[in-house]
């Protein structure tokens, strides 16, 4: 008969997408011409047969029921799409005490079960999406931070080596605060993310401390690396053990859930009282010895310039 699909997807849309195919204008209203059928003929699927097509080979109209069949099952009503790709949405509530972490973890195990064919992408939406997407993109916060606090520490020392020193004890703040959050069955939230960031600022304090004290020592007093970071161990150690017990008892009630809306706000407090007692016990023990390590690569440090030296 010369019929394509095209002639046929053509032909329904005209019968039943109410089709517009002019506009009547009027001085008072605008009226659209829709093309469709009479709502008489679209009640059954034998009113199909009424429908013909034109065929290409012969010129001649051949019904629609000479080259298809007509069957009725039950289908949607209406049918979504996403990006002109036909979209089907499964809505799930979490029970009580569980993460949205847990929920979507096991949505990604029953999907790889289902061993849906390539045509089918499944992916999240509402809160889960914006979960997701979150969690894709503190790596990329982390790493910001590192990266700012590198250069900035780096042009404060004049060197090199020096900041990643200070930065070496970051990671001990990071597993004290997975630790603890493992402890207390709490995942690992955009809010708990933040408790982290917060880490990197307070933990790196520490070394702060001790490093600036001892590359003083080192250039005043001539002291060699293991003197100069011993005594700056001794003489810092008060400074550090105080401003470290402020920073913990500050978050100490974030972390025990106390007032209004404190399950939004306990995962940060835990991340930072757990980040903030592993650390503090870690960093005083491999900070000096990283530094006495590292050291033998930075050279001799910031130039003390005499006052002569300087232009008038």
């Amino acid at each position: 008969a010369g019929v394509n699909m095209q002639d046929i997807r053509t032909a329904l849309y005209s019968a039943y997408g109410e089709k517009q195919v002019s506009t009547i204008y009027t001085p008072v209203n605008t009226y659209q011409v829709i093309l469709e059928v009479a709502a008489k003929d679209k009640q059954f699927e034998s009113d199909l047969s009424s429908i013909f097509l034109r065929g290409r080979a012969t010129d001649k109209l051949v019904p629609l029921s000479s080259i298809a069949t007509f069957k009725r099952f039950i289908g949607p009503t209406s049918v979504n799409h996403q990006g002109q790709i036909p979209a089907v949405t499964i809505s799930f509530n979490l029970a009580p005490d569980v993460p949205l972490g847990v929920a979507t973890k096991k949505l990604e195990q029953y999907t790889k079960e289902l061993q849906l064919p390539p045509s089918i992408i499944a992916s999240y939406g509402g809160d889960a999406a914006v979960f997701k997407e979150g969690q894709a993109g503190q790596a990329i916060l982390l790493i910001s931070a590192l990266l700012v606090i590198y250069v900035l520490l780096g042009v404060l020392y004049e060197s090199y080596i020096h900041p990643l020193t200070i930065l070496a004890g970051l990671p001990s703040a990071a597993i004290g605060a997975l630790v603890f959050l493992q402890l207390f069955g709490m995942e690992l939230t955009m809010i708990a993310t933040i408790g982290i960031l917060l880490l990197i600022g307070i933990v790196k304090k520490n070394a702060i401390l001790m490093i600036d004290f001892a590359l003083q020592a080192k250039r005043s007093s001539n002291l060699s690396a293991q003197e100069a970071i011993k005594q700056a161990c001794l003489v810092r150690f008060r400074p550090i053990l105080m401003t470290s017990l402020a920073a913990l008892m500050g978050a100490l009630p974030i972390a025990l859930g106390i007032g209004a809306g404190a399950e939004l706000r306990q995962p940060l407090g835990v991340a930072v009282v757990g980040g903030l007692i592993f650390s503090q016990i870690i960093t005083l023990y491999i900070t000096p010895i990283i530094y006495i390590y590292l050291d033998r690569f930075a050279g001799d440090g910031p130039l003390d310039i005499p006052p002569e030296m300087l232009p008038n």
